[in-house]
C-alpha cells in the first residue's frame, strides 16, 4: 500500500507558477460551491447551500485572492502524481479589512452577504485584539487562514494536516503572533482543531465570537444539523 507521502507532493506556491494558481482556485471553487468527493457531496454552507453563488465567479474570486496574496508564501497545495492539485490552503498575513459597502455586482452579488457576515467577526476580533494587546492589529502579525478545499478521494484528512503543518510550521519560523481562520461549520472546525489545534476563540469579556445563521435573514436556511454559525477559531504561535 502506498504511504501518504508517496500518494501526494506537496508546495507553497508562488506568483512564477500561474497554472497551479489556476488548478489551486479550482480545487477550492468546487468545494465550495458543491462537488462530488469518493461518493460523497462536499459543499460549503454559506457558499453552495445557503447562497449557491455560481462556481465560476467563487473560482474568479478565489483565483484572484490567491494571486494578490501568493507573494507572501502562504498559498499551499497538495498535489498528485498528474500534477492535479488534489488540496489547496490559502492564507495571507494581512490585517484584517473591513470594507464598508457592497463591492460585488451581477451574479455575484450575493458574495457581499458573506463578506458582511466576515466583517462582522472580524470587526470583533480587531476591537478585542487592541484590548488584549494593547495595540492595532498590523500586517505580518497573524497567519490568516482564509480558504481550505481536499477534492482527493484518498487520505483527506492527512492532507489537511500536512497542508496546516507546512504554513504553521513557516508562520512560526517568521514570528507570527497566532493562526486565525472563520469556520463556517463544525466539520472544518473539527479538522483545523484535531490537526492544528485551533479552537473558538474567547474574548477577554469569556465570549465567543460568532455570527449565528438563525439570525441572518440570508443564512437562515442553513439547517441547524448542518452548522449554527460562523465562528473565529485561533492556534498562538
Amino acid at each position: 500500500m502506498q504511504t501518504i507521502q508517496e500518494l501526494y507532493t506537496y508546495e507553497i506556491l508562488t506568483k512564477d507558477q500561474p497554472d497551479l494558481i489556476k488548478k489551486a482556485a479550482e480545487c477550492l471553487a468546487k468545494t465550495f460551491t458543491g462537488v462530488e468527493v469518493a461518493g460523497k457531496w462536499v459543499q460549503e454552507p454559506i457558499i453552495g447551500q445557503a447562497l449557491k453563488l455560481p462556481y465560476e465567479d467563487f473560482y474568479q474570486f478565489t483565483k484572484e485572492y490567491i494571486e494578490a496574496n501568493v507573494h507572501q508564501g502562504y498559498c499551499a497545495v497538495a498535489l498528485d502524481k498528474e500534477q492535479n492539485v488534489v488540496g489547496a490552503l490559502v492564507g495571507d498575513t494581512n490585517v484584517l479589512e473591513i470594507i464598508e459597502g457592497d463591492i460585488f455586482e451581477g451574479t455575484f452579488a450575493d458574495m457581499n452577504i458573506v463578506m458582511r457576515v466576515l466583517e462582522d467577526i472580524d470587526e470583533r476580533f480587531l476591537e478585542d485584539y487592541k484590548k488584549r494587546f494593547g495595540k492595532d492589529m498590523e500586517d505580518e502579525e497573524i497567519l490568516h487562514l482564509f480558504l481550505l478545499g481536499v477534492i482527493a478521494e484518498h487520505n483527506r484528512h492527512d492532507i489537511v494536516q500536512s497542508l496546516g503543518d507546512i504554513l504553521i510550521k513557516k508562520a512560526t519560523e517568521e514570528g507570527l503572533r497566532l493562526v486565525l481562520a472563520e469556520a463556517t461549520n463544525p466539520k472544518s472546525m473539527r479538522l483545523l482543531e484535531k490537526y492544528q489545534g485551533l479552537t473558538k476563540y474567547v474574548t477577554v469579556e469569556g465570549d465567543f465570537i460568532v455570527h449565528k445563521y438563525e439570525s441572518n435573514e440570508n443564512l437562515n436556511s442553513i439547517p441547524s444539523t448542518v452548522a449554527d454559525g460562523i465562528y473565529i477559531i485561533v492556534k498562538e504561535l
